[in-house]
């Protein structure tokens, strides 16, 4: 699985402004809640739900908030850099200004594998995360996930 598999540009977001994590989550769901067919306030449940079990921030300004929803017929992902990093409780306490949103079909377990360690295993690449901060935009942001930029 590739994150090109997961994201389409129309779901990468620049400089998006949130005051908290539960409000990121609000808004990202209603974003994702079109191309995914879902509810938004269903996403946003889910999420939170995963977010009580442990926090999806990964540490280095990083997060991927993923959930598992029955409608859903296959991975799909979205992207935000924050304009100003927030409080995600990561793991080593940093704020977080860069967020993959994973949604995940319920019934597919190995998807949600593959597609949780492409998104990480992208993300964690220091070459990658500098290049999605200094992005101009939100197609050079699409450019550097998916491998396309050159990180």
């Amino acid at each position: 699985m590739t994150i090109a598999e997961l994201l389409t540009l129309d779901r990468v977001f620049l400089d998006l402004w949130a005051a908290d994590k539960r409000r990121l989550i609000g808004d990202l769901s209603r974003q994702a809640a079109g191309a995914a067919g879902v509810e938004a306030s269903a996403i946003a449940e889910a999420l939170n739900i995963r977010e009580q079990l442990g926090s999806t921030g990964m540490g280095s300004g990083i997060a991927i908030p993923h959930a598992r929803l029955a409608p859903l017929k296959r991975p799909l992902g979205l992207f935000a850099r924050l304009r100003a990093p927030i409080d995600f409780e990561a793991i080593d306490g940093n704020r977080v200004d860069l967020v993959f949103l994973l949604l995940l079909p319920a019934q597919a377990q190995d998807d949600h594998l593959n597609a949780l360690a492409c998104v990480a295993r992208r993300l964690r690449a220091e070459p990658v995360t500098v290049a999605l901060r200094k992005a101009q935009d939100a197609e050079e942001l699409y450019a550097v996930l998916t491998e396309r930029g050159g990180a």
